[in-house]
């Protein structure tokens, strides 16, 4: 039996969004194991499949959550990638627009640290969605591992918006790679990419009532039609 909607490949890029408010009920196990059937088709290098994917649900969910609450007020985070050095440019300039527009989106004002700060806990709640996919990979893969799950992750939430439901990837889960470690009980050769929380959007809480832009395509993309020294002999 399928559950998909049937939407066109482009339909499903246009309306993928980071969820940041979930229903509570949870998915169908049969709508699951359909996501998760189609996430696997995901590209890789040499076809390795470097993902490993803990699916928390029910109680497990609960505990996960609060677990990590109280590794995020006692202690600080680690890491098994390394973060980003900073964000210098365009790239900062499109992160502070994708925080602001949330912060608006919910009456937070700028100055407001400790609703900001409150917001920024919902990362470790799940934003209330019923299950969270952990995803690691491979120690000994490195880099291209994690490369192989970015293109896993893409894959999953596409698939999920096919299906009807809501994802959002997030990087703060592994920032406390050694709480979910602990509570998962993963082995030192895993590395914890970061979390995916599923399930129905609740569209009508306003934290879902925002969507990030892109970027022009001719500012991603540069056609390149001639060596380059052919262009320079073209121009002289």
């Amino acid at each position: 039996m399928t559950h998909a909607t049937d939407p066109t490949f482009a339909q499903v890029l246009e309306d993928r969004f980071s969820c940041r408010a979930f229903l509570p009920e949870p998915v169908e196990p049969e709508v699951l194991d359909q996501l998760f059937r189609l996430a696997q088709r995901t590209p890789s290098w040499c076809n390795t499949q470097p993902w490993q994917v803990h699916l928390v649900t029910g109680e497990a969910r609960d505990g996960l959550a609060a677990h990590l609450a109280a590794a995020v007020t006692s202690a600080a985070g680690t890491s098994d990638l390394p973060t980003p050095e900073r964000y210098e440019g365009v790239y900062q300039e499109r992160r502070r627009a994708s925080g602001f527009a949330l912060y608006e989106s919910l009456g937070i004002a700028r100055e407001d640290t400790a609703a900001r700060g409150a917001q920024m806990l919902r990362n470790f709640e799940f934003f209330g969605a019923p299950h969270v996919a952990i995803v690691t990979s491979d120690r000994l893969q490195g880099t291209y591992g994690a490369i192989d799950c970015g293109g896993y992750v893409a894959t999953l939430t596409h698939a999920a918006t096919s299906l009807g439901l809501a994802t959002c990837a997030q990087a703060a889960l592994a920032m406390y790679s050694d709480a979910v470690r602990s509570f998962l009980d993963l082995p030192e050769d895993r590395v914890i990419v970061c979390g995916i929380s599923l399930g129905r959007a609740d569209l009508d809480h306003p934290a879902n009532g925002f969507r990030t832009e892109r970027a022009a395509v001719e500012d991603a993309v540069t056609v390149v039609d001639r060596r380059p020294a052919d262009r320079e002999e073209g121009a002289a």
